[in-house]
C-alpha cells in the first residue's frame, strides 16, 4: 500500500533529482531504504563491537594461551 505525502525540498536538490531518469517518488524511496539500511548496519556493527568489547579480556586471554601453547612445541 501507498502513501501520498507532501515534502518541501530545496530547489537544487530536485534539479538534481531531476537529473536521474527516474521519477521523482521512485528515486526517493530507493534513497531512503538505502538510507535506513545503512543505519541497521552501523547499528549492527556498534551492537558488534559492544559485544567484543565485553568479552575483550577472556578472548585476549585466550589468544595469549594459545600463542604460549604454541611456543612450548
Amino acid at each position: 500500500m501507498r502513501v501520498k505525502i507532501s515534502i518541501t525540498l530545496p530547489k537544487e536538490l530536485v534539479r538534481q533529482l531531476d537529473r536521474v531518469k527516474l521519477n521523482r517518488s521512485v528515486l526517493l524511496e530507493l534513497a531512503a531504504k538505502s538510507y535506513l539500511a545503512l543505519l541497521e548496519r552501523r547499528k549492527k556493527g556498534r551492537n558488534d563491537i559492544a559485544i567484543i568489547n565485553r568479552n575483550a579480556s577472556r578472548l585476549n586471554r585466550q589468544a595469549k594461551d594459545t600463542l604460549d601453547y604454541q611456543r612450548i612445541f
